[in-house]
């Protein structure tokens, strides 16, 4: 297998001698399908089109485009190619887009042209220069398709391969430098947990400028010989049709998908047989915590059992995962899978079970650095090298981890610390409510005070009195929130975590 591989080329250049006429992608939205013999062609032209754009042989390459036949090519090419791909997010503000443009060193950059105006208005604020190309999603060809077909570069496993930027949301953007050593490795460790094989085939419409639609969605299935059936976005209405149309062997999705999925489903939308899903085997959820209740209820309604991971930018995504079997924990992102972790305390020292800390990590597939950031880096790793990850959790005797929240995110009133999740999970319990995000608020008194924002299932009706008395009979007096919002959506970052600091921004005056 892609064992000895120790580059995305390398792994490229495998499949196209084994399983050339495989498809690798699938496109729903025009029926294209991408095999593995037409990434290696394409990328080989890639390459003397990138030497003709006087592109340097390490140079950053950036993306901004949606899902579709082209985004995978250039975003699987560049890597291919010994070059580093920056995928840009396409719900960045122009401000925070500008400042990745000139941070990230790119020398050429993709873009769609649904894109443009977004685009545009953000290099009128950037301070360098480099070469623009508009390419189609879903175009038949590439503009370097015109080049004569070149060789692929023997690239290192420990060259550069991926640059990708945090969502800044409490600051400056960072940028992870991942190496092809590190994607190989969470690949690898990703197939290796969900026993995937060539014969898989995952349905993903996350989009490939986060790091889950990355590496899990695209760059796993590419290692494993597999393939990705991959929308431009998620739809309620054509998720299951495509799961069917497709054979797919397991489905990749976030909290907010399935809270989509049951809700459609409970309101009077087609429900799939348990034979029309047969093909199944088994759904992934990460990116942001799955509440227990929706976990339970996905599963009963559809059949299908649901994994539960985390990961994280730094650590090329996943980082923790539950078993395919009975120990699997409702409320648990799993156990450590392809790194060594560990919990500390303020003062750095190892904690025992149950005792809730920072959670650390060493391995593989994490980071040694972030891109031009010397005191970033600096603070974020130990002397051992260990990465100091500012999630707070704690383990249970059995090895399962439990997220409690975010250092910067922990809302301290009157000196007792509450984990926002536990607001969260609690509200989430009430008929009404589709999704909820709890936040910490200056108060005179107790130093924070708490602050939720509830999204309502389509057609429901709660006032904040009826939500006011469900909590304080599900939290308790000190828990219960003291500000209750009602909107339409929650801020979310593109893997669909709820963005909980921007909900300061619509404090109420006066609270």
């Amino acid at each position: 297998m892609t064992a000895s591989c120790n580059s995305l080329g390398e792994v490229l250049l495998y499949w196209d001698k084994l399983q050339a006429e495989k498809p690798f992608l699938f496109a729903p939205e025009t029926s294209a399908i991408l095999t593995y013999g037409q990434i290696t062609k394409e990328a080989k032209h890639f390459s003397t089109w990138l030497e003709e754009q006087g592109i340097s042989s390490s140079g950053h390459v950036g993306l901004y485009m949606q899902n579709g036949r082209q985004t995978s090519t250039v975003f699987l090419a560049t890597m291919a190619c010994g070059r580093v791909i920056t995928p840009l997010n396409l719900l960045a503000p122009i401000d925070q887009l500008a400042w990745v443009l000139d941070h990230s060193d790119i020398e050429i950059l993709f873009y769609s042209p649904d894109n443009k105006q977004t685009l545009f208005a953000a290099l009128e604020k950037t301070k360098r220069q480099f070469a623009l190309v508009e390419l189609d999603p879903d175009a038949a060809e590439g503009p370097f398709m015109s080049s004569p077909l070149g060789k692929l570069p023997n690239v290192r496993a420990h060259c550069p391969a991926l640059l990708m930027y945090t969502s800044g949301t409490t600051g400056t953007p960072k940028g992870v430098l991942l190496t092809h050593a590190n994607l190989l490795h969470a690949a690898r460790s990703m197939a290796a947990w969900h026993s995937l094989t060539q014969a898989d085939v995952v349905l993903s419409s996350l989009p490939i400028y986060h790091i889950n639609g990355q590496v899990i969605s695209t760059i796993t299935p590419f290692v494993s010989g597999g393939s990705v059936v991959a929308p431009h976005s998620f739809s309620v209405s054509s998720w299951w049709n495509l799961a069917i149309q497709y054979q797919c062997t397991w489905i990749n999705m976030v909290p907010t998908i399935i809270a989509y999925l049951i809700n459609a489903a409970k309101s009077g939308g087609t429900v799939p047989s348990r034979e029309e899903l047969r093909s199944i085997r088994f759904g992934r959820s990460a990116s942001a915590p799955l509440p227990p209740e929706h976990h339970r209820e996905f599963e009963n309604l559809f059949g299908i059992t649901v994994i539960e991971g985390m990961g994280m930018t730094e650590s090329a995504s996943m980082v923790f995962c539950n078993p395919h079997d009975e120990r699997r924990r409702y409320g648990s992102p799993g156990l450590p899978c392809g790194v060594e972790t560990k919990i500390v305390d303020a003062a750095g020292v190892t904690t025992g079970n149950h005792i809730v800390g920072e959670i650390c990590l060493r391995g593989g597939n994490v980071l040694s650095a972030y891109y031009k950031a010397e005191s970033e880096t600096a603070k974020a790793f130990d002397a051992d090298g260990w990465l100091k990850t500012g999630d707070l959790g704690m383990r249970d005797d059995d090895g399962f981890y439990f997220i409690t929240g975010r250092l910067k995110e922990l809302i301290i009133k009157g000196g007792e610390n509450i984990a926002p999740r536990e607001i969260d999970e609690a509200i989430l319990k009430h008929p009404a409510v589709l999704d909820a995000a709890a936040v910490g608020i200056p108060d005179s008194n107790y130093g924070q005070e708490i602050m939720v924002c509830i999204v309502l299932k389509p057609g429901m009706i709660c006032t904040e009195e009826e939500m006011r008395a469900f909590c304080l009979k599900e939290l308790g007096k000190y828990r219960t929130p003291k500000c209750i919002l009602f909107l339409d959506d929650l801020p979310r970052g593109p893997s669909g975590k709820v963005q909980r600091l921007k909900l300061l921004d619509l404090l109420p005056q006066g609270v």
